[in-house]
């Protein structure tokens, strides 16, 4: 066997050093991987001219085009109905909400590369997290992970397992025995099991492994519901005929109903926000009613009111089109000193005004009569767009953050047109990936969905060079030699094993390769390798290849497969997060590829 070369020594030591500084986290990981990155160029592993290839690679292009996609998929709203649907479909129970994100991930993952079913979902998972209070990072790494599940339910949901026939037929030639290429389901019973394991591992288990974290990459919005004490739970009533309210005006009922606001009429599938004052109700008209829930159950009971859908007012639950907002009096304006009622904020601005906030304490009281004085704070329900009108009065400063622009439905089109296209492209030529889903990143662009800068912002810059950066490390490791001299002496050690002891090597062997070089690289050097070893202990050399294949999809411990790398940002989370989940669900991962393989393969 050959001898450990001082090139060999150098790598070991390299990687040593790498996944001391990832668990260590004595820099941020990013940082850790440039300097693995500029280690590996000054010892001279990789020559100077490919460093940095890597930012130019397959993968590092294919991550920025689907961040891209995903941003303009929810740029036009549709992150933001299938964030909708998944909660009327899972309440917000946070297993249920992270059993059927996680489902509905691994589906679309078993027909297109784990990155982007991730990058996809990434959006829906935040406006989930938003929508029931679940921190984030709750709800991310379970994501993520059946994503990577995922890929292992077809041949062609990952490279791997792409590439697994490719390279069964040459070790076949070379071995000099027959074996029969795989069929694109033939891995599915395997997959369906392993995604189903680990899915209920964190709806069982969730709570002891999973962090509540907030994102450290960017702080998070104040709730202006809980700081005020405002419910601003939405009820949706219709007005039949025999209703004492049919004819009266929005300020007659609001005058008579302290605490009481409409916020929204719809009549005749018409949406009218912010009614005026002098608007008047009619019978069949749905009001969209806000105000202490009692208030509300009694003003509803008295005026014999009828319980309706929500669905008509879906825009005022939405974040992206409406909220609360906060807006001082600006001192020395010609507001100072006037009535409320004098403002026809409702008339002039379409907002609706829910309280006024004064040295600690928020009015709610016959809004109408309040005179205004310096530096009140009033608190508002208002469509974005009609924020921005406000925005520009000289008397009013706006306090909070809220989107600039309201989303683009009308890019829809545009839109599901670039997804579609790059999907397609994807699935049914052999062009490469990064190439097909770049093609949808420019329709998106073209057409106006998104704004360059807009693109720009979309792409996680500290994913992208944690991953470019660790790519040379990869090539070290491949081209010194050192993968194939660790593979052949940890096989070799196995040759006395039962066959499942074999088995459970080469998948431990692979997981190992997968989490320092790439899944694609360890599956190309290991499948050769399992096959010969499965002629020799009289073993089926498909089944062995089968197993690195999927095995190579076990890159859980450590942040450095894409999708990890992808979601650390947005989960804020660290490597010892990773290392928590990913101990637990490397074991699962293991055991049951294992038992499934015999069973089914």
């Amino acid at each position: 066997m050959e001898a450990l070369t001082p090139d060999m020594i150098t790598v070991l030591v390299i990687l040593a050093s790498a996944i001391y500084l990832f668990v260590s986290e004595i820099v941020r990981i990013d940082v850790a991987a440039i300097i693995i990155m500029v280690a590996v160029g000054l010892t001279g592993l990789v020559d100077a001219t490919q460093l940095f290839d890597g930012f130019a690679s397959n993968a590092v292009i294919s991550i920025i085009a689907v961040m891209i996609l995903g941003a303009a998929l929810d740029r036009v709203g549709i992150m933001r109905r299938v964030a909708a649907f998944l909660l009327r479909v899972g309440g917000r129970t946070e297993g249920r909400i992270i059993s059927l994100i996680s489902g509905s991930v691994a589906t679309i993952s078993a027909f297109m590369q784990n990155i982007g079913a991730a990058a996809l979902f990434l959006p829906v998972s935040e406006r989930l997290a938003e929508r029931t209070g679940i921190s984030i990072s709750r709800i991310l790494m379970p994501m993520g992970f059946a994503a990577i599940l995922g890929g292992t339910i077809t041949l062609v949901a990952s490279g791997p397992l792409i590439l697994l026939n490719d390279l069964l037929a040459a070790s076949a030639q070379n071995l000099g025995v027959d074996i029969e290429p795989l069929g694109l389901f033939t891995p599915t019973p395997i997959g369906i099991a392993l995604t189903v394991a680990g899915i209920a591992m964190f709806a069982v288990a969730g709570k002891w492994l999973l962090p509540s974290l907030q994102p450290s990459s960017s702080a998070q919005a104040p709730d202006l519901a809980a700081t005020y004490g405002i419910d601003q739970t939405i009820h949706a009533f219709s007005v039949p005929e025999h209703s004492p309210l049919a004819g009266r005006s929005v300020q007659a009922i609001e005058a008579r109903r302290q605490g009481i606001v409409l916020l929204a009429i719809e009549r005749d599938n018409a949406l009218t926000r912010a009614p005026t004052a002098e608007h008047c109700i009619a019978a069949g008209d749905v009001l969209a009613v806000v105000g202490p829930t009692d208030h509300v159950a009694h003003f509803a009971q008295t005026e014999r009111l009828e319980l309706s859908s929500n669905a008509a007012f879906a825009a005022l639950h939405d974040d992206q089109h409406a909220g609360l907002a906060e807006v001082l009096v600006r001192p020395g304006s010609d507001i100072v000193g006037k009535r409320v009622i004098d403002l026809k904020l409702r008339a002039a601005f379409g907002v609706t005004l829910l309280g006024v906030h004064r040295r600690g304490t928020l009015l709610t009281e016959d809004l109408r009569q309040i005179v205004l004085e310096a530096g009140d704070v009033l608190v508002l329900f208002s469509p974005w767009e009609r924020l921005q009108t406000l925005a520009r009065e000289a008397a009013f400063v706006v306090l909070t953050d809220y989107p600039a622009e309201p989303p683009r439905t009308h890019k829809t089109p545009w839109a599901l047109l670039a997804f579609g296209v790059a999907l397609s492209l994807v699935i049914f030529s052999s062009m490469q990936l990064s190439l097909a889903l770049m093609v949808g990143a420019v329709i998106a662009l073209i057409s106006g969905v998104l704004t360059a800068d807009e693109a720009y912002r979309a792409v996680s810059w500290k994913t992208v060079f944690l991953l470019a950066a660790l790519i040379p490390l990869g090539q070290a490791v491949e081209d010194t030699g050192t993968a194939a001299w660790i593979a052949e002496r940890v096989i070799g050690l196995t040759s006395a094993f039962p066959i499942w002891g074999v088995q459970l090597t080469i998948a431990l062997l692979t997981t190992a390769f997968t989490l320092t070089i790439s899944n694609v690289g360890a599956t190309v050097l290991l499948v050769p390798l399992a096959a010969n070893v499965a002629v020799g202990v009289g073993a089926d050399p498909a089944q062995f290849g089968l197993i690195v294949a999927l095995a190579a999809s076990n890159a859980f411990l450590l942040p450095t497969h894409q999708v990890n790398a992808l979601l650390m940002g947005p989960g804020g989370y660290g490597v010892r997060d990773f290392l928590k989940a990913g101990t637990a669900m490397t074991i699962l991962f293991t055991a049951v590829l294992i038992i499934s393989v015999n069973v089914f393969a």
